[in-house]
């Protein structure tokens, strides 16, 4: 196995300098480089979307759209980058047209830290085809499990135990436990985890014990009540907060509510209309714009709320990681509700106003890059 250190240094809109740090009021001297550090399975994702109904057997469908982009963990990893979050990833990449593609795409093209990633020889990159239609999505997926590094977990060295950083993300495997999230929580980096569907349908709280080590715990709502045993997600909420200090359940088309268990307080923000193109990783870009207004210490409601925002303006954009907004997107539309509402503020306005605060008085960043249906176009001689 071999490690890829030899890219060129990030050029892309995310690779240089961001012009909206999140964190400027919260850093000093002595604080760990990296912001936000995570692991996990890069896909390369194949997205059709403008499908009038689902494909039926037997028969061919045609999309009036398609995209290509990095998946898996690079959607959450490309949203933190996005809102300005130092980022690192610990991944394996295919040994393929697949995985250079998703190799540059994010080093280069979004300024994620790479450098505890490898490539694997011989190992092809796992992919991902997702459909949507009817505002939801059906995916066909391809993969074989990577070859393990040529280490074993010691509790002292990354990617065995991640480098210090603000906070690390987790997605939490049902009854198995991640020793790096121990050791991690252990040097002073706060754990933010969802949790992926238990197809055994066990459902038992036991499996999640690596919530002993997280700050904050994002599930759904459907995940949410099963673990709990309870038929409303805000009671589940409620009884989560008792496992961990912040619990947060997302409500679909209704929002979010979340309980700090610290604290005892609550709040529930609405989920924003709009027209979905493609819900593909906008559960991740919630969590990344959580974990964002979290490191930055937001209020409570203000950091639901920025989350909700993030992943509404993400399904509006093909793909996964792609699809992720920056703050040129964040201001572009605080700037329209400002305009619509400027003689009576309404609810939105209202509920927004802390982006005020955030946001600079004119924020004009390069185009982030967006999914396209091929992954790259020959360069002309």
């Amino acid at each position: 196995m071999t490690s890829r250190r030899d890219v060129h240094p990030p050029t892309g809109p995310a690779g240089t300098p961001p012009g909206l740090d999140p964190l400027a009021e919260v850093r000093a001297d002595g604080d760990p480089p990296t912001d936000v550090y995570l692991t996990g399975t890069v896909f390369l994702d194949i997205i059709f979307t403008g499908l009038d109904s689902a494909p039926v057997r037997g028969t061919e469908s045609w999309a009036r759209g398609m995209g290509s982009s990095p998946g898996g963990v690079a959607n959450m990893a490309t949203a933190l980058a996005r809102l300005g979050l130092r980022t690192s990833l610990a991944a394996a990449f295919g040994d393929d047209k697949y995985g250079e593609y998703c190799w540059e795409a994010l080093e280069e093209g979004e300024g994620i830290d790479l450098a505890l990633s490898r490539t694997v020889p011989g190992w092809h990159s796992p992919v991902t085809v997702s459909m949507a239609y009817e505002g939801e999505r059906t995916m066909v997926s391809h993969g074989h499990q990577a070859p393990p590094p040529d280490f074993t977990f010691d509790g002292r060295h990354a990617p065995g135990c991640p480098p210090p950083s603000r906070a690390c993300v987790a997605s939490l495997v049902p009854g198995r436990r991640e020793p790096w999230l121990e050791c991690a929580a252990g040097r002073g980096s706060r754990i933010f985890a969802d949790v992926g569907w238990d197809d055994s349908g066990r459902w038992d709280p036991a499996d999640l014990a690596d919530l002993e080590h997280c700050e904050a715990f994002l599930p759904n709502a459907e995940e949410a009540m099963r673990y709990t045993r309870t038929s409303c997600p805000r009671a589940a909420a409620r009884k989560l907060a008792d496992r961990v200090p912040l619990a947060v359940v997302t409500l679909g088309s209704e929002g979010a509510y979340a309980v700090d268990g610290r604290t005892g307080e609550t709040a529930e923000v609405p989920a924003i209309a709009v027209e979905a193109l493609d819900p593909t990783g906008a559960g991740d870009v919630f969590v990344a714009g959580f974990v964002t207004g979290t490191l930055a210490d937001w209020p409570l409601t203000d950091r639901l709320a920025f989350a909700g925002l993030s992943a509404a303006l993400s399904v509006q954009e093909f793909g996964g990681s792609l699809s992720a907004p920056g703050w040129a997107e964040i201001a572009a539309w605080w700037q329209q509700v400002r305009l619509c509402e400027a003689g009576a503020p309404g609810a939105l306005r209202r509920q927004y106003a802390f982006l005020d605060e955030v946001l600079p008085a004119a924020y004009r960043p390069a185009p982030l890059a967006r999914a396209v249906p091929t992954l790259g176009f020959r360069r002309p001689a």
